[in-house]
């Protein structure tokens, strides 16, 4: 799965971007939807339950403020890295948009593969 996409990083997050047709391939069951899908990995490297959770929340609100700017065909996963913790718990959402924002930009400034 992860060969059929691009990935980019940064210090808090690693950004995978697939094409909605990789999902089918792995046999996911869903129905193609509208708009980009998200999917989550923050391990326990990052925090115990209380700071995952934040961590994860704070994407989701981030995510959903900047889906727009994404194609609807694609499925990312944000695994969250070690330092993501102190950027929620310094920074909150502000800082959690920017980081993510830095790597959608990456992504919409890449030319398309042919």
């Amino acid at each position: 799965m992860y060969r059929q996409g691009r990935s980019h990083g940064n210090r808090y997050f690693v950004l995978h971007v697939f094409p909605r047709g990789a999902a089918a391939v792995v046999g996911s069951t869903e129905a193609l939807g509208d708009g980009p899908r998200l999917g989550l990995s923050v391990s326990k490297r990052v925090g115990g339950a209380v700071e995952r959770n934040l961590v994860k929340r704070l994407l989701r609100e981030a995510f959903g403020l900047d889906a727009q700017q994404l194609a609807g065909d694609q499925d990312l996963v944000i695994v969250a890295r070690p330092p993501a913790r102190e950027l929620a718990e310094r920074e909150g959402l502000a800082g959690v948009r920017t980081a993510l924002g830095e790597l959608l930009g990456k992504l919409a400034g890449e030319a398309p593969k042919a």
